[in-house]
């Protein structure tokens, strides 16, 4: 599954007074009215029923309808994630608007998207070019590589990863490009300065997705003073120090802001991979946060949280996303109305919303917006569960990741070439991917696989393998009836040895060989036992404790040496975990479910220990393990963070 710690969504339309949370102006430390937006937080307040519990987890259409009673129009009055803006013709105006789904001709998420990469490759010929990884994913999915190597020209390729051990350039090399994602501040000028100090370039450009007034928050500079500033001292600074690393003051450097923070998946889906480590608060964040301020008010639930509570490196974090969905918006031009569901989005919610430097923009926007934010974990089941039947969600899950990336895959693409499809010449071609930014046929495939469902996905990839086969004149034969791998794999096998038609459907042929490669996984196969086993969960949680629930699991945990490939890996089992104590929802402790809790942890500690060498999953949640000697107590300490995200057992901590 894609990162999704927090979604946030865009919905075009007009809300009259909303009812379902308080709407709250912010004010400012004196106490003053705030001048910014509004924000509605629509989570479950402390003491009430909750408004989902796990068992019934929060959902888009449930956040939506938390609209005043009234008649509902005969059409839908927003579009899903349509970044689309819908200019309401009386300003001012409270009445509903409907929207239209649009197509990306207008601002949306991918020309957001695009017009920035279009102001960086303005600034990159003839240099040498550097990007973090967030930055190149957003390349990968905006506009692609190939791109930037036209916009940069030459023969040779002048694409580096930016990191302290990075190649400098030579005299031969006089200019160089740095896009980065992040603030441009510790540890990132420092490797700005050892990269500079050992080439010999004349002149520097930085691009930073962070903007300036991010920026100043970053130097502590007070939110009154900032506003009397005039220019950009921080990024003017730093063009200074560029000059002086470049050993000569007259040469030239530039720092400029430019907000590539989006990875377009789709015209209507972005990720954020920048943020990909921002994750919603969890209960026992309270007493870390208790402990961190012990002069400061207690806090007694997360719903007491507030931004003047959180560490600042959280803070600073939030503030740049802010930062950047002010800069969407401005794109979008429309005057967002936030509302958030958790707690950490409701702190997001209401820094968007008194966000000072869109003062202005909010003035002068002809559009309005709704923003809705909301805490991953308020659902885990929808990332933890198997009931979705769509193919780009097997694809994701079953996949290798692809290196640097968050949400793209490797695909294998020996299948195309002479060499025999074994482990050892894998390595040897450079790997497909999802993305296909460039080639137009395997984009408009690639958004019928995300909307369509798993059956009608594979049809589809079969009637766009066998135009493209047609096309070429390539000798296909059909076949009716059920589609299956070999079959698809047929289609791929005409364009073998044919490197014009190769090149012609490159993106084409990466996405039907992602299909066939997740049809044929061995982990597809066991997609049905655990919607399998899902099902009957759901059916004895209505019927029976939580300590029979976990008594059922406790047999399917096993160690390396009694596993048949049938059973389910260390990872498995803490994703069946996660959906078990998602569903349920709340529960009484009782002695039945204290044994049966030791008993599925003693189980799981037995097959850490026994592994011959844990996943990279596994030793992000293990830190150390302490064993004690032929006994069955053995229990890993986990990071506190992640465990407790994915293992919501009393006392994990041991």
């Amino acid at each position: 599954m894609p990162n999704f710690a927090l979604a946030f969504f865009f919905f075009f339309l007009r809300f009259p007074k909303t009812r379902g949370g308080p709407t709250r102006a912010w004010r400012d430390g004196k106490g003053r009215r705030a001048a910014g937006g509004r924000f509605t937080d629509l989570s479950p307040r402390p003491g009430a029923p909750p408004t989902a519990s796990l068992r019934r987890p929060i959902t888009l259409r449930r956040v939506i309808s938390a609209r005043p009673p009234g008649p509902s129009p005969s059409r839908t009055t927003c579009t899903v994630l349509t970044v689309k803006a819908s200019r309401s013709p009386v300003p001012g105006s409270g009445e509903s608007r409907r929207c239209e789904p649009r197509t990306m001709s207008a601002p949306g998420v991918l020309s957001f998207t695009q017009q920035g990469w279009e102001q960086v490759l303005a600034k990159v010929k003839r240099a040498l070019v550097y990007l973090d990884a967030a930055c190149a994913e957003s390349l990968h999915w905006g506009c692609g590589a190939s791109r930037l190597l036209e916009a940069v020209g030459g023969p040779a390729c002048h694409l580096r990863e930016f990191e302290p051990a990075a190649v400098g350039g030579g005299a031969e090399q006089p200019k160089a490009v740095f896009v980065l994602s992040c603030l441009l501040k510790g540890r990132t000028v420092e490797t700005l300065r050892e990269i500079i100090g050992r080439s010999r370039f004349q002149y520097c450009v930085v691009v930073t997705a962070v903007s300036h007034a991010a920026h100043l928050t970053a130097n502590h500079v007070p939110a009154a003073a900032a506003a009397e500033l005039e220019g950009q001292p921080v990024f003017e600074q730093l063009e200074e120090k560029l000059c002086e690393w470049m050993g000569n003051m007259n040469y030239t450097a530039e720092v400029l802001h430019v907000p590539l923070w989006l990875a377009p998946v789709a015209p209507h889906l972005a990720l954020t991979p920048a943020f990909a480590s921002l994750f919603p608060l969890l209960p026992r964040d309270v007493h870390l946060l208790n402990r961190a301020r012990p002069d400061k008010r207690r806090l007694g639930s997360l719903s007491e949280v507030d931004a003047a509570a959180l560490p600042p490196e959280l803070l600073l974090q939030i503030r740049c996303l802010v930062s950047g969905l002010s800069s969407l918006c401005e794109h979008l031009g429309v005057r967002e109305e936030c509302f958030a569901v958790g707690s950490l989005s409701r702190i997001i919610a209401a820094d968007l919303a008194s966000y000072a430097p869109a003062k202005n923009r909010r003035k002068t926007a002809a559009g309005r917006a709704s923003v809705v934010f909301v805490d991953r974990t308020l659902d885990l089941t929808g990332a933890a569960g198997h009931h979705g039947d769509n193919l780009v969600e097997k694809i994701i899950s079953v996949l290798p990741q692809l290196p640097g990336h968050t949400n793209d895959v490797m695909v294998n693409m020996v299948e195309l070439t002479a060499l025999q499809n074994e482990e050892k010449n894998q390595s040897m071609i450079a790997p497909g991917c999802l993305a296909q930014s460039n080639d137009t046929a395997a984009k408009a495939l690639w958004e019928a696989l995300l909307s369509t469902k798993h059956k009608e996905a594979v049809m589809e990839v079969r009637r766009h393998l066998v135009e493209a086969a047609s096309r070429e004149n390539l000798p296909i034969k059909m076949s009716m009836g059920r589609v299956t791998p070999g079959q698809l794999m047929s289609y791929i096998q005409l364009f073998k040895n044919n490197l014009k038609a190769i090149v012609n459907h490159c993106g084409l042929l990466q996405l039907g060989l992602a299909t066939v490669q997740t049809l044929k996984h061995p982990q597809t196969a066991k997609w049905d036992n655990f919607l399998a086993f899902e099902r009957l969960l759901l059916q004895s949680i209505g019927e029976s404790t939580m300590s029979v629930v976990l008594n059922q699991l406790l047999p399917m945990i096993k160690p390396l040496n009694q596993r048949t490939k049938d059973d389910y890996s260390p990872e498995e089992l803490l994703i069946l975990l996660i959906y078990v104590y998602s569903v349920s929802g709340e529960f009484t402790v009782d002695k039945d479910l204290g044994e049966a809790d030791e008993k599925v942890k003693e189980a799981l500690a037995r097959v850490f220990c026994e592994e011959s060498e844990l996943s990279p999953l596994l030793q992000k949640i293990t830190v150390s393990a302490c064993p004690i000697a032929r006994s069955n107590k053995f229990v890993p300490r986990f990071s506190e963070g992640i465990a407790l995200g994915l293992l919501p057992f009393q006392g994990v901590l041991n």
